[in-house]
């Protein structure tokens, strides 16, 4: 059945289960089928083609289960591929990333503040929020610091306090009024962000946004599933990792099995 048919989810690892997690509070009816490429993490020291051959055979998988909309919640990913793939497959099924809503609430939000944003190393080398910022106009300053060390330390379900006070202490993190989670993974230690900061920074995470949005399509394409479902969720890593095992269970209480994508 249309209605029935799942949500396509994709990460490289843990962080997009936060987006999941975002999507099921809101939609509680809309099943979810979410992969996780533990197997290749982290994108954000990848090339351009590494990430879209990654994404590739993800987005093939989630075709397959014949996913309603696909949902990118990597924030690499979505610098990486996002374009290519709107164009490779657009027409088949709606595709949302994680980073379009976020634009859209600083531009309405934020007018001539400062803000500050963390990502990986790609998605701050790309400047892919710097352009998103010019094509739609906003009006808010922007300084970016990569902060590499921060996808690996939390799949390892660590937190390593020097580690991240070291890049929150940053320079350019200095006298903002908000910062960017620029990576799914960082909502993960939000809270830890939140203290360090003393709660006096307002921490913009683009999972609930995105689950918002999520439900303005679904709504408009008269796709969304109101009827509470029989079917499973499911959440799979091209490689079954201790912390992917323990996020998953923290998060949603389900086992995750172990999907195999071949190139």
């Amino acid at each position: 059945m249309e209605l029935a048919r799942p949500i396509g989810i994709f990460d490289s690892g843990v962080g997009g289960l936060t987006v999941a997690r975002a999507i099921k509070d809101i939609l509680p009816n809309e099943p979810i089928y979410y992969i996780g490429d533990t197997a290749n993490l982290p994108y954000g020291d990848k090339t351009t083609v590494q990430i879209q051959s990654y994404v590739q055979k993800i987005v093939d998988v989630l075709l397959k289960q014949q996913c309603k909309v696909i949902v990118i919640a990597c924030n690499t990913a979505t610098a990486a591929v996002a374009d290519l793939l709107e164009e490779q497959i657009g027409s088949q099924v709606p595709i949302l990333n994680v980073v379009d809503p976020v634009i859209t609430y600083i531009k309405q939000a934020y007018v001539e503040k400062r803000l500050a944003l963390i990502g990986t190393q790609y998605t701050i080398d790309s400047n892919f929020y710097a352009r998103k910022f010019q094509d739609a106009q906003v009006r808010t300053q922007l300084q970016s610091l990569a902060t590499p060390l921060l996808v690996p330390m939390i799949e390892a379900n660590v937190y390593e306090a020097p580690i991240v006070e070291g890049y929150l202490s940053d320079l350019l993190l200095g006298d903002m009024a908000g910062l960017i989670l620029g990576c799914t993974h960082y909502c993960l230690i939000q809270s830890q962000i939140s203290q360090y900061y003393h709660n006096r920074i307002k921490l913009i995470n683009g999972a609930h946004l995105l689950a918002l949005q999520l439900q303005e399509l679904l709504i408009s394409q008269k796709i969304i599933n109101l009827a509470p479902t029989v079917h499973q969720d499911h959440f799979m890593a091209t490689k079954l990792t201790a912390g992917f095992q323990l996020m998953t269970q923290r998060l949603f209480g389900e086992k995750v099995s172990l999907v195999r994508l071949h190139g």
